[in-house]
């Protein structure tokens, strides 16, 4: 399934942020510390497994439940 890493890291940011924008730069900073850079994937990306794993972890680090 394509685009399934652009949808987590929507889910993650939204999530977080609840709609402050301060909060959502913030946890899209925090994802490309830990190495994922958001602005290459795009809803048509091929879905890597191990930025999918990756991104679960994030999730659970930053305390998303990820649907």
């Amino acid at each position: 399934m394509a685009g399934k890493i652009k949808a987590m890291i929507d889910q993650i940011v939204a999530t977080r942020s609840k709609g402050n924008a301060t909060i959502a730069l913030t946890t899209l900073t925090k994802i490309r510390i830990k190495g994922i850079n958001e602005s290459i994937y795009t809803t048509r990306s091929e879905d890597d497994p191990a930025v999918l794993k990756q991104l679960q972890q994030i999730a659970a680090d930053l305390g998303v439940v990820l649907k």
